[in-house]
């Protein structure tokens, strides 16, 4: 698992427009938050996304960008953005790359099945690369504004 000080992997993945967009540039005008979320359009994950949505103005005054990453397709993505108007950049790992590195990819268990998924994590990622905040097992109720509380801590152009 990585922790506060290590190097956040690099990455470029598709957004909901198919569009490429790497870490480098997420990271060009600022922080990054960068949110692990199970499935599009899920009751947990479309909570998250939400929240996430109505504080975006707050991240950007903080001086951070955010980008939401799960295993869906880019076409899911969009649909879940377009269903719910959300702001929040989503990126498409569908062949789980990304999640392993971060290591959020996990076994998890429900109703006495174990498959791989996401575990609900977010990194706060300062400009320099480096993170700052490694959150994992997150709910996703009330998680966008500890977020923000947090981003706000770091000021608008941290480097460690």
């Amino acid at each position: 698992m990585l922790q506060p000080g290590d190097q956040a992997p690099s990455f470029s993945l598709p957004d909901a427009d198919m569009e490429r967009v790497s870490s480098d540039q997420l990271l060009a005008t600022g922080n990054l938050v960068l949110c692990f979320y199970p499935k599009d359009d899920t009751p947990g994950c479309t909570m998250e996304a939400l929240e996430f949505t109505d504080l975006h103005d707050d991240f950007v005054a903080a001086g951070a960008d955010l980008a939401g990453i799960s295993c869906d397709t880019c076409a899911s993505h969009g649909a879940f953005r377009d269903k719910h108007g959300l702001s929040v950049r989503l990126l498409a790992d569908t062949d789980g790359e990304v999640c392993r590195r971060y290591g959020v990819w996990q076994e998890k268990e429900k109703n006495g099945e174990k498959r791989q998924g996401i575990r609900r994590s977010t990194f706060i990622i300062g400009r320099d690369g480096t993170i700052h905040h490694a959150l994992y097992d997150v709910k996703p109720k009330g998680h966008a504004a500890a977020v923000l509380e947090l981003t706000r801590g770091l000021g608008t152009d941290s480097v460690s």
